[in-house]
């Protein structure tokens, strides 16, 4: 049956489904290779492909897929303007052309970007239904730099920003924690919902790279005072820091927000080998931030949890990341309590972000 939000479940779905073994599942499409913004540039359909053979390698039946359908202009609009919809299906009829200086198209780029969108829906509606317990849209192109009336960092839609305008509008849930952890900010994401609390938003992301946003004093205005999280990170920031920092900030988040649904901004460019990325990341943190996530599921309620692909552009550690975090999923959590020990950078990171915050009592003491 599918529900509305949390608080109108009764108590024994709840147990049901803490009992449950964690089903997953993907949202993949070879539509999403359509989109070829060019041969240097970093978003490359292999990206994707290589992805879907590793999960037909090493996954199998182990994982729920998904087909995504197209979004529908009704659901497009719940962000961006008519307008630049409009642009977007104009960039049918040229082979080759502009969105924006970083963003180029071709003539089939709209579709995978609809799909883009589509596909989170699609994976929104089956953990709804009760299908699945977690599910990670496979999609491309990104999405989280996308704003209502342009394109912008590779990013035609905002995929996840349509995706909770969404849920809260369709199914009245009051609650959405969105996690990026892609290493540039999702300035599309956090500018949607910054006046908001009904969204959550939380990013870390390197400091002084593309965008110029995400500082620390970008908090939230009006109803949203205290609601975004920015998390500065600088370029000697390694699996420990963001591991500390993440169960040190993320954990009173969620305990004190108790979200009806997790969505999760899931880039990789983090990673040290990423071109575009400029930080020493392991698979380790990625591993240990799905690890974390299914702790904080299971002591909040176990609300569902949408992960969206986006950035990554290293396609070998691209691959091995996502991997990683299914490895996890699949399997259910770790086969030890989680321990994160203190690391330099990464209390820094937490005692700036308090200090910060605790005006508001959001989630700090």
């Amino acid at each position: 049956m599918l529900y509305q939000c949390d608080h109108a479940r009764p108590d024994e779905l709840r147990d049901q489904e803490q009992s449950m073994e964690l089903r997953t599942a993907v949202v993949r499409d070879n539509r999403y290779l359509l989109h070829q913004p060019g041969l240097v540039h970093p978003d490359r359909p292999e990206r994707v492909e290589e992805i879907y053979k590793m999960l037909d390698s090493n996954f199998g039946d182990r994982l729920i897929t998904l087909e995504p359908e197209l979004a529908t202009l009704e659901q497009l609009e719940l962000v961006h303007t008519p307008n630049y919809i409009r642009k977007v299906l104009k960039t049918s009829e040229r082979a080759f052309t502009n969105l924006a200086p970083d963003t180029p198209v071709c003539s089939q780029s709209y579709l995978s970007a609809w799909l883009a969108v589509g596909g989170c829906i699609k994976g929104l509606q089956a953990l709804l239904s009760g299908r699945c317990d977690i599910c990670f849209a496979l999609v491309r192109p990104p999405g989280h730099h996308a704003a209502p009336d342009r394109a912008a960092g590779f990013c035609i839609f905002n995929n996840l920003g349509v995706t909770a305008r969404y849920a809260l509008a369709r199914h009245g849930f009051r609650r959405i924690l969105i996690i990026d952890w892609d290493i540039h900010h999702g300035n599309g994401i956090q500018d949607l919902f910054y006046d908001e609390r009904e969204v959550f938003y939380l990013s870390s992301h390197y400091r002084g790279w593309y965008p110029p946003t995400g500082d620390w004093s970008e908090t939230g205005v009006g109803d949203g005072l205290g609601y975004t999280v920015n998390l500065p990170l600088s370029k000697d920031v390694e699996d420990a820091d963001m591991l500390f920092l993440y169960w040190k900030a993320l954990v009173p988040i969620a305990q004190s927000y108790k979200p009806e649904l997790i969505f999760v901004a899931a880039g990789f460019d983090g990673h040290h080998s990423d071109p575009l990325g400029r930080i020493r990341l392991t698979e380790r943190s990625f591993r240990g931030l799905a690890e974390m996530l299914l702790e904080i599921r299971a002591s909040i309620g176990n609300p569902p949890i949408l992960l969206e692909l986006e950035g990554g552009y290293d396609v070998i550690s691209l691959v091995s990341c996502v991997k990683e975090v299914l490895s996890v999923f699949t399997v259910g959590g770790p086969e030890e309590p989680l321990y994160f020990p203190e690391a330099r950078d990464g209390v820094e990171i937490v005692e700036k972000a308090r200090s910060i915050h605790k005006q508001y009592h959001v989630w700090t003491d």
